[in-house]
């Protein structure tokens, strides 16, 4: 058998990337993935999602230690250096990357390093010189922090969300420029750590794809912790200093921090894959074009999971490989639901939404109500000293049928999914009526799900 053939090659090992593999593997393909670096995971597991969120992890554990009554009355408060609080993400990365390998080994897929480079729309060559083809190709190569010409990265005072996890000194102060998801989980974070943040957004509100009420409690819990936010402001420069980075606003406004984070937008990594050689043009980003079957401009090449931009999720690029997959290999008449993909973002607190916001549903005309929990009610909140938060529910005012889930509070991301499995549902088990029928255990979390259904079933009538 030919050892540079295969039916399908997958370029990326993050999340989009071993979804697609390992679809195409249990399909009875023969399958080779390409990576770029000497370990295997992407972003995901190297720079970020589980970097981040491990060492969000620890800054929030310190911070339950050091408000613990017992540890206050012994007069114990912890002071932990950024690298001791990252220390643990360090051996979960490992972790992460030996499980991952076992998977690949199980389903004999070989993990080839290398750069893969288009030679023809069958054949790809690595940095040696060794040529590989396949019929069909799954393009996975993620992202990275989208670095502006006249930014100076190099400076010590100046980071994006790869570097900024090599912080080694824990500054006085931080400004974070952009405030999508990653600006607002860095800048809770380090408000967390006692340093004083200021969350400059370009737009005119946080995360606006959020239900309104959501974002609402975000701003006034993140101004409330002590962050000073600053909306609708845009990039004129940005200078390091020997003492500090200093950004300057088109508003005339200067900003000086110990430290600037740079979070303003990813370009997808697709400037050294060769696609002018097949006539795939990236965008000015880098993201590629896809179909609803993921499929580039040509039909034999798929791309699935950052590289195609919008959501830029781990959980929707896993998914996002194996439908890409189940596609190629004529798998057609299963339906892996990618529609509603849950949000999860790992602010302090936590928010995770699924399904429509209010906004959108007042757009369509749909007549819904809405129910409310809020977390203060709950005993399980009250008994954990978690009593921030609410769950709020979005139905059909005549079929009860849930449109909409969003969560704010600990364990939002985790909480949502509740609602998730009833959304999926067929009609009519898909209806606020399941929560108002159903016993949860007390005192619970997910209590929230009957008192927020009684609270909108209550508003009919």
């Amino acid at each position: 058998m030919d050892s540079s053939k295969f039916d399908v090659i997958v370029i990326g090992t993050g999340p989009g990337g071993e979804g697609a593999a390992m679809q195409a593997a249990k399909e009875g393909k023969r399958v080779a993935v390409f990576e770029r670096y000497a370990r295997i995971g992407g972003g995901c597991t190297h720079w970020g999602t589980i970097p981040s969120k491990a060492l969000r992890f620890s800054i929030y554990s310190m911070m339950e230690a050091i408000n613990n009554p017992i540890v206050k009355a012994l007069g114990v408060r912890p002071t932990p250096t950024l690298s001791q609080l990252r220390a643990s993400s360090l051996s979960i990365i490992a972790k992460q990357e030996s499980m991952r390998h076992t998977f690949y080994e199980r389903n004999q897929v070989p993990v080839i390093e290398g750069q893969a480079k288009f030679i023809d729309a069958n054949t790809i060559e690595i940095d040696d010189g060794t040529r590989y083809q396949a019929d069909s190709f799954v393009i996975a190569v993620g992202s990275r922090p989208f670095r502006p010409s006249n930014v100076d990265f190099s400076h010590p005072r100046i980071y994006d969300s790869d570097t900024i996890l090599d912080l080694t000194e824990r500054p006085q102060s931080i400004t974070v420029y952009g405030a999508g998801v990653i600006g607002c989980e860095y800048a809770s974070m380090f408000r967390n750590l006692g340093i004083k943040v200021n969350l400059v957004n370009t737009r005119q509100k946080l995360l606006e794809f959020l239900d309104d009420e959501i974002i609402d409690a975000l701003s006034y819990h993140l101004r409330d912790q002590g962050i000073l936010i600053r909306h609708n402001e845009t990039f004129e420069r940005l200078e390091g200093q020997s003492d500090g980075a200093v950004l300057y606003l088109e508003s005339g406004k200067q900003i000086k921090t110990d430290i600037v984070l740079w979070a303003n937008g990813r370009s997808g990594n697709s400037d050294q894959l060769g696609l002018e050689n097949i006539g795939i043009t990236p965008s000015k980003r880098g993201h590629l074009s896809v179909n609803a079957q993921f499929q580039t401009e040509l039909e034999n090449i798929y791309a699935v999971g950052d590289i195609i931009g919008f959501p830029a999720l781990a959980s929707a690029a896993y998914m996002q490989g194996r439908a890409a997959a189940l596609h190629l290999t004529g798998c057609t008449d299963r339906n892996l639901k990618l529609s509603d993909i849950p949000t999860g973002i790992y602010t302090s607190p936590e928010i995770s939404s699924v399904g429509r916001t209010e906004r959108e549903l007042t757009a369509e005309k749909v007549p819904y109500e809405v129910g409310h929990s809020q977390f203060k009610s709950l005993a399980r909140a009250q008994i954990t000293g978690r009593a921030i938060g609410v769950l709020k529910l979005l139905f059909h005012r005549e079929t009860l049928e849930i449109l909409g889930v969003h969560c704010f509070g600990p364990n939002a991301s985790e909480i949502v999914h509740i609602g998730q499995a009833i959304m999926k549902q067929p009609a009519p088990y898909n209806s606020l009526e399941y929560f108002i029928h159903t016993t949860f255990n007390y005192p619970t979390m997910a209590e929230a799900y009957r008192v927020a259904a009684l609270n909108g079933y209550n508003r009919l009538f």
